[in-house]
């Protein structure tokens, strides 16, 4: 029976290997310190946090993130360790949260490796802190317990380590948030806060537990409309903020019936069968329900394997500290039964872990040709049947994502529109082995193409005229790649070349961004200049920093930062190394965008228990002139619109 546990109280722990399991309402940063039996933390090698995520016995995550899952094995803690403390703190991003009061209040769960609850703490009657110590692991007359303690910290993390004596705390403290903004800035961004409406639903029996059993997966988010950017200004009433030449929406008809299942037998897959206002949304909702269903799945499995070869180990080790067993073939027989035990361990988890990935196969090849064009491959045939929209979809696809447990197994990465963050794609060889292996100007080649791609698929989802796309090319080495967006005539003018054209593109956008800004601040939109496009902008940047001086470098951080709130988006092709000589001064500007690659890599992660995701880029079919099609009917669309 599960404890439910109040601040002060303690529970027995049956057992030494275990999951802590972290829920909170924001990412959060998760970590572990080690304490002797008087509770002094002896050094840095006694904390476990995400720029050194491991210590024996102990291993937490490597980024922030709103669930995580700390694995625990008391046995094997270094000797001298009577108490470990889990810790949660706020990362420092810009725009997030800063106080654990203006969150849902963190939910700690202490479980065993296959899910089972021990005891769950609900951290109540939080608000100014920032860092709090959450329970602690202890000692007691040859067992251990677990305490609640949800101890909080106005002065964050640095705070909280200097009470249980950490020596240069403050210090400490900066560099694992540096850790955690690295972290963060490879995390996929989690969709929205759920709503009670937004569930992903499955039609079975019941509701399906979690892979590995414990909570049932974090549902995805409800569909939020934006507002425009500069939204007009009104002397009484609310805004409408619908356009006048789109017509609203029907309410939906309900997520599609499953068909009969057999009792026993896993749900008939359905495409759209998440809630959701429109079949848009199920469908977003509904990938999103896929990936965190595969995320969890890999979780539970890896963590069965874990335990399987610990246990392995310690049956072996045990056996053989028996001088007895060094005689004869005891020693032998030991390994052998201990192998056994872990064979079969391993062999149930895989058996778990293929039903779970049969049925998101079956899932994922039900949902993939009902996509609309925002969210299918450039494969699809949906995209043959291509009309410019009258409407901005929710969310755009801009590649695959799959875990080494089953390469073929694809889920469709959803980014939500507009863009909260620009996107990088890494032209540089040092990124990755996979990088390294290739040719440098392959790798630039494939990653203009790549901007190229992404370019077209967000002219191609926006209606006709509301969205423009401008282009740096300092020194027009990418024209090659750049010419299906010249020759269907999309883009708002020709690349600009040199420092003279850097200079006077950055301009423009920098005083669209002021313009604005100080409009929307002063209630009075419909006093923006006539000659400034209301559309989205997207800036497309090549070979940075070639012809970017000191004042260019300072206007592209400007835009990245504050660019994407009132519609002016970045997406850079660079290499890191080549802006090396501008120190650390660029560090904030590769964390705030999306980093991914022209070729398969694996340095994603998602944002519940942090695997590393291999990130496929979408590419157009061998011979299809599919993009060139799209591009001329998005043409024909603003010309139209022009008349």
């Amino acid at each position: 029976m599960t404890a439910e546990l109040v601040r002060g109280q303690n529970h027995a722990l049956p057992q030494t290997r275990l999951e802590i399991r972290v829920s909170a309402g924001a990412p959060v940063v998760a970590g572990a310190t080690l304490g002797d039996e008087h509770g002094t933390v002896r050094g840095v090698e006694w904390i476990a946090h995400p720029g050194s995520p491991q210590l024996p016995g102990l291993e937490v995550s490597r980024q922030a993130a709103a669930d995580h899952r700390l694995a625990v094995d008391l046995d094997a803690l270094p000797d001298g360790v009577h108490r470990v403390t889990v810790l949660l703190a706020l990362p420092l991003e810009a725009g997030g949260p800063t106080r654990f009061g203006a969150v849902a209040s963190p939910f700690v769960a202490v479980t065993g490796l296959d899910g089972t609850e021990i005891a769950t703490f609900t951290l109540t009657g939080l608000d100014t802190e920032s860092a709090v110590a959450a329970l602690e692991l202890y000692r007691r007359q040859g067992g251990w317990k677990v305490r609640a303690v949800g101890q909080g910290y106005a002065g964050g993390l640095a705070a909280m380590l200097a009470d249980q004596g950490v020596d240069r705390a403050a210090e400490l403290a900066g560099s694992i948030q540096e850790a955690v903004a690295r972290g963060m800035a490879r995390s996929v961004a989690p969709p929205p806060p759920r709503t009670p409406q937004a569930d992903r639903v499955r039609h079975a029996a019941g509701p399906a537990p979690a892979p590995g059993g414990g909570q049932p997966p974090v549902p995805p988010p409800a569909a939020q409309q934006p507002p425009p950017s500069a939204p007009p200004a009104s002397s009484s009433g609310p805004i409408d903020y619908a356009h006048p030449r789109r017509r609203p929406a029907a309410p939906p008809p309900p997520p599609p019936a499953a068909p009969p299942v057999a009792p026993g037998q896993p749900a008939q897959p359905v495409a759209g069968d998440a809630t959701g206002w429109s079949m848009d949304e199920r469908l977003y909702n509904q990938v999103w329900g896929m990936f965190e269903d595969l995320a969890r799945a890999a979780a539970a499995y890896r963590s069965a394997v874990d335990f399987a070869e610990s246990r392995m180990d310690q049956e072996v080790e045990r056996a053989l500290s028996d001088p007895r067993s060094r005689i004869g073939g005891a020693g032998d027989r030991a390994r052998e039964q201990a192998r056994a035990k872990r064979d079969e361990l391993t062999g149930r988890a895989r058996e778990a872990l293929d039903r779970d990935l049969a049925q998101l196969a079956a899932e994922s090849a039900v949902v993939e040709p009902a996509l609309p064009a925002s969210y299918a491959g450039w494969d699809n045939p949906v995209w043959h049947a291509y009309r410019v929209p009258m409407e901005i979809p929710m969310a755009l696809r801009i590649g695959d994502l799959h875990l080494p447990e089953d390469t073929a197994l694809r889920i469709p990465l959803l980014v939500r529109l507009p863009l909260e963050r620009g996107i990088w794609i890494d032209s540089g060889r040092t990124a990755s082995e996979a990088a390294a292996l290739t040719d440098s100007d392959q790798l630039h080649r494939l990653a203009m193409e790549s901007a190229v791609l992404h370019a077209a698929r967000l002219l191609a989802v926006h209606p006709a005229g509301e969205f423009a796309v401008h282009v740096i090319d300092p020194a027009g080495s990418a024209a090659a790649a750049l010419a299906p967006l010249v020759r269907s005539g999309v883009l708002a003018g020709p690349p600009a070349s040199g420092p003279g054209g850097v200079s006077s593109v950055l301009a423009q956008l920098t005083r669209r961004v002021d313009l604005v800004q100080m409009a929307i601040r002063a209630g009075a939109a419909d006093s923006l200049p006539p000659d400034l496009d209301p559309a989205e902008q997207l800036l497309i940047v090549n070979d940075f920093p070639h012809g970017f001086d000191d004042r260019a470098v300072t206007q592209l951080r400007y835009l990245a930062d504050e660019g994407p709130s009132v519609g002016v988006h970045l997406l850079m092709v660079a290499d890191r190394e080549d802006a090396s000589a501008f120190g650390p001064v660029l560090d904030p500007l590769w964390r705030s965008l999306l980093r991914i690659t022209p070729i398969a890599d694996n340095h994603l992660a998602d944002p519940w228990v942090g695997h590393a995701w291999t990130y496929e880029p979408l590419r157009t079919p061998p011979g299809s002139e599919v993009l060139e099609l799209v591009l001329a009917q998005v043409a024909a669309a603003r010309r139209a619109g022009l008349r």
